[in-house]
């Protein structure tokens, strides 16, 4: 086992939290930011690169490389650890940056490997490694939602992402087809045949409100599907914030009948 071996329990429903058990010595690496409270006797460290086996025995450029690497995900350069350096079981606790939930996979029983949307890490153990996926295919890249860069964990920990509203796992059989939203999807194992797929019919396309393109993901291997992506969410508020802050909606309410009543409350 070259990964920490760490326990956890989850809390809450729509806005969940992590709590991770640390025995002395155990380490856990998380996102800069992701840290909700912790317990006395952590030690907290920023470092640069995630923290795996690999890139902590490869000298300054190694973890220069590895910072990098997050940097082309959009993540910070830097990181944060988490050990204990007390005599008993200590806990620290991570949250999700916005509604939804948080997915613990145990990578030893996923092939030892994760393909993820770019933001998705929250924490893992000490010696996963956090880097990038590049995706071979054209289609995938131009119009797949994550654009050719994904995040992928690897190692036999602990792993933690979050997404956003409900989660939907699905085992898919050799040969079975699933089509998802490209903003849906979440994480998939490494067998997963991912690529593009064009909505059918022009008036679908331009007016189904549902976008262009699809992702197909083709079995066998697991897939994990979200039911409000983060940019969903955000493109709705912007569109509700009133017109003097830079949305697209009413300054004032809603309009309609409710402005009528805006009249009386001036």
């Amino acid at each position: 086992m070259n990964n920490h071996e760490i326990d956890y329990k989850l809390f809450g429903d729509d806005m969940q939290y992590v709590q991770v058990e640390l025995d002395p010595q155990e380490t856990v690496v998380a996102e800069a930011g992701a840290l909700m409270m912790m317990d006395d006797s952590i030690h907290m460290e920023t470092i640069f690169g995630d923290g795996s086996r690999g890139s902590s025995q490869s000298g300054l450029m190694g973890k220069l490389f590895g910072a990098g690497k997050r940097l082309i995900t959009g993540e910070s350069l830097f990181m944060t650890t988490f050990t204990n350096v007390g005599a008993g079981k200590k806990h620290v606790y991570f949250a999700s940056p916005y509604p939804g939930k948080i997915i613990p996979m145990d990578l030893s029983q996923l092939n030892g490997k994760i393909i993820c949307q770019k933001d998705a890490f929250l924490a893992a153990a000490k010696g996963v490694s956090v880097g990038v996926e590049f995706q071979k295919k054209i289609g995938v890249g131009f119009f797949g939602g994550e654009g050719f860069i994904m995040q992928k964990l690897e190692g036999d920990g602990m792993a933690f992402v979050h997404a956003g509203g409900a989660i939907h796992e699905k085992t898919l059989q050799p040969g079975e087809v699933l089509r998802v939203d490209t903003g849906c999807l979440v994480a998939m194992t490494s067998n997963v045949d991912y690529n593009i797929e064009m909505v059918g019919g022009v008036k679908t396309a331009l007016f189904g409100g549902e976008g262009i393109f699809f992702a197909t993901l083709r079995g066998p291997g697991t897939v994990w599907v979200q039911s409000l992506p983060f940019s969903r969410l955000a493109s709705r508020v912007f569109a509700a914030a009133p017109i003097s802050q830079g949305g697209g909606g009413q300054s004032k309410g809603e309009g309609g009948i409710g402005g009528i009543f805006d009249l009386f409350n001036k």
